[in-house]
């Protein structure tokens, strides 16, 4: 996948576990364990925006894209 999701990287970097972020965004901790380990296929605009919000990033942060060889 192009798309890579860093949530876990920024987790570590805020000192944050997932019990603690699930609780802040009010997303189910299957929800967020799916992102953290990048079998998602999609986020919701208002999902990434609490994420930001509660780590204190940007949209960037969590998300990069790389090319596929």
């Amino acid at each position: 996948m192009a798309v890579i999701v860093n949530l876990d990287i920024m987790m570590a970097r805020r000192k944050i576990s997932l019990n603690d972020l699930s609780a802040k965004v009010g997303i189910t901790l299957a929800n967020l364990s799916v992102l953290k380990t990048g079998k998602g296929k999609a986020i919701r605009f208002s999902t990434l925006e609490a994420l930001c919000e509660a780590l204190d990033c940007q949209p960037g942060d969590i998300l990069e894209y790389k090319k596929e060889k």
